[in-house]
């Protein structure tokens, strides 16, 4: 089942107790300048904020007036954290009882009767696909959930379980200094099995580190800045949505007007020479 999402999606990992600490007033705020900058769709977890965000925002959304049908809403399950659970050691549970109380939970949380897209958050060496694949049927059927697929899954572990149930979507790290997805195989086989890949942490490590690979990237992006008359996180979405496999990125931002100017990466094409330069200068040498 194909699936749309905006073309670049809003991550709210940040919005909760885990960074901003948002207000229900500033949620709304939020989302409302999303939708002016078409940015339709927000990607959750039920971890996010100790298992608190998806709350928050569902109490923004119900403010907000935004009617359901206007946005599209992802979530993750699987993690077992032990911060707002009592749980003694981190760990992952997909069954199928345990998926679609999750889900369950999301959508009370969320004040929404569907999620566009559910993923499972993270592989398990535990997960039984046919189990995996009972729950996917039954939310399906139920109406819960329009579409499933996977969260930082390897090529083979999306084959376990597309072996008993469809997977849409794929949300890897993907960026300009983390992008082994490009060359291990992993966005070819997407393309192959029509996969569409989400891409978490998209700007990469490049303004939280000063290693010699950020000094490379951002020499070079001083000049394309000026080039393309755009800033350097536009840039490096722009790198990202340029590959084939058509990468959407999940953007961390809260801030409105860093958000609208993020936009501009769905219409900036870098020369290809620029493209194998942002690469060449992350390897630190000419491609083979």
């Amino acid at each position: 089942m194909d699936i749309t999402l905006s073309p670049i999606i809003a991550g709210t990992m940040n919005w909760g107790v885990w960074n901003k600490k948002m207000t229900t007033a500033q949620m709304t705020s939020l989302m409302h300048s999303c939708l002016e900058y078409d940015i339709t769709t927000f990607d959750h977890a039920d971890i996010y904020g100790g298992y608190t965000t998806e709350s928050e925002f569902g109490a923004a959304f119900s403010a907000s007036g935004i009617n359901r049908e206007d946005i599209q809403l992802i979530s993750k399950c699987g993690i077992q954290h032990t911060e707002g659970r009592d749980n003694k050691v981190k760990h992952y549970d997909y069954s199928k009882d345990y998926i679609i109380k999750s889900v369950e939970g999301s959508l009370q949380n969320l004040h929404t009767e569907y999620l566009d897209l559910l993923l499972l958050h993270r592989p398990s060496p535990l997960m039984q696909p046919d189990e995996i694949a009972e729950a996917v049927a039954q939310l399906k059927a139920d109406g819960k959930i329009k579409s499933f697929g996977v969260s930082n899954f390897t090529n083979s572990q999306t084959d376990l379980i597309r072996s008993r149930t469809e997977v849409s979507c794929n949300q890897i790290q993907f960026s300009a200094t983390h992008h082994e997805a490009m060359l291990d195989g992993s966005l070819d086989y997407m393309q192959v099995n029509n996969i569409k890949p989400l891409a978490w942490s998209p700007i990469g490590s490049i303004f939280k580190t000063d290693d010699s690979q950020a000094i490379r990237l951002k020499l070079l992006l001083m000049e394309l800045v000026v080039k393309y008359e755009v800033t350097a996180d536009v840039v490096l979405l722009a790198w990202i949505r340029q590959h084939p496999s058509g990468i959407v990125p999940v953007t961390g931002s809260t801030n409105p007007k860093r958000l609208k100017n993020q936009m501009k990466a769905t219409k900036l094409t870098l020369d290809t020479e620029d493209w194998f330069a942002i690469w060449t200068e992350s390897m630190g040498h000419k491609v083979p």
